[in-house]
């Protein structure tokens, strides 16, 4: 079973919230092509969240690519899907940081200031996993 969780203070629609979860899952290795994903009541239950929320994910992730059906037996990931997550992965991330990069330029921060929170928040993020650079180990 996967973890996944949900943000609380995330705008988004929470079917969307699953959807991305379950593409950086596969980004990140978690799931592999071929591996299945939770049945659509296993991961309402996990996330506490309406059965019909998680298929409207799943549907959103098959008529992406990315998930695909097998008779029978439920949804696995397809092939090619862990390029497809990580580039989706990337333009997320990516946008998340324009959206707080602009926000701190309208604060009239310099991009030095911003580099050096930026480098601060990401060691304080990884902890242990992180060298003194920031980077991980």
């Amino acid at each position: 079973m996967i973890l996944l969780d949900l943000r609380a203070v995330d705008n988004r629609p929470i079917y969307g919230q699953i959807a991305d979860r379950v593409k950086f899952a596969v980004a990140a290795g978690v799931l592999r092509p071929g591996d299945l994903v939770p049945s659509v009541r296993e991961m309402s239950k996990q996330l506490v969240v309406n059965p019909n929320t998680v298929a409207r994910a799943y549907r959103e992730l098959q008529n992406d690519g990315l998930i695909e059906p097998v008779r029978g037996t439920g949804l696995q990931v397809a092939e090619g899907a862990t390029e497809k997550c990580r580039e989706a992965r990337s333009l997320f991330v990516r946008d998340r940081l324009r959206a707080a990069i602009d926000e701190a330029r309208q604060t009239k921060l310099d991009a030095a200031e911003i580099e050096t929170i930026l480098h601060e928040e990401w060691t304080k993020g990884n902890g242990a996993a992180s060298g003194a650079d920031g980077r991980s180990a």
